[in-house]
């Protein structure tokens, strides 16, 4: 079995919690982690800034089968409807990790890395003049913590801040859970946010690099899968799950 990378600045979850890709139908949940929708908030100039959760979702049943194809009746779980529906089931991601491939942005305290094939179009890094042109005029005090922020509110984990003289990213601290990201700005529904270290794997055993935040796709349309890679936002794929933003917030302070 192939040995499972472990991004670096990511904790393992424990082993109960786990997410199975099987080959041509849902995500099997394991480890009953809480399950919510997940609310991109704007700030006062239209800019995404933060997530609100909203409505919970059981995950008691072990597994949890959640629908990948984006044709459930039943969304968030699948109902089989996979089987009777077409859409492109294949696994196409490779085994590259998170920071292979990647471009650096350099300033004087903090560097970016992006790695744009798991972009999801979360937009918090256009946010304040973007992360980038932040991380180049980070002898700014303000300029560095917002660079440091749009980083680690990137749902997929695309973008990561990283200190230049510890040489360790800056990483949110996340418990093991899932989120259902809703984007009501594009109307549009998101992908499956993982958090918290959870193993991902195939069903045949193949193991995912292990991250503490990463996306998989829910509308059936990336060409990334089992990531998002925002296709959810050019086809305009709504859950029509019911649930409003009235939970807590990520940050707890968002301003």
């Amino acid at each position: 079995m192939a040995k499972q990378k472990i991004e670096e600045g990511s904790h393992v979850a424990d082993p109960s919690f786990r997410i199975t890709v099987t080959a041509e139908g849902p995500y099997l949940v394991y480890g009953r982690p809480p399950l919510a929708m997940q609310f991109i908030m704007p700030n006062e100039m239209g800019e995404s800034w933060y997530f609100q959760e909203g409505r919970h979702f059981s995950t008691e049943a072990e597994p949890t089968a959640l629908c990948r194809c984006g044709r459930s009746h039943t969304k968030p779980y699948c109902d089989g409807e996979h089987r009777h529906t077409k859409w492109d089931a294949r696994l196409t991601a490779d085994t590259n990790g998170l920071l292979d491939n990647i471009e650096i942005t350099s300033g004087e305290k903090i560097s970016i890395t992006d790695n744009s094939k798991f972009c999801v179009f979360a937009r918090f890094c256009d946010a304040a003049s973007g992360v980038w042109n932040l991380a180049e005029h980070d002898e700014d005090r303000i300029a560095r913590r917002l660079a440091i922020r749009g980083a680690k509110m990137c749902p997929s984990g695309r973008l990561l801040a990283w200190d230049n003289a510890t040489e360790q990213p800056y990483e949110p601290d996340f418990e093991p859970s899932l989120g259902l990201i809703e984007d009501d700005a594009i109307g549009a529904s998101g992908g499956l946010w993982v958090r918290g270290g959870i193993c991902i794997e195939r069903e045949d055993g193949r193991p995912y690099e292990i991250r503490n935040r990463s996306v998989l796709c829910r509308c059936g349309g990336s060409g990334n899968k089992p990531y998002c890679d925002g296709s959810h936002a050019s086809a305009r794929w709504r859950d029509e799950l019911e649930g409003i933003p009235e939970g807590a917030t990520t940050p707890e302070e968002v301003y």
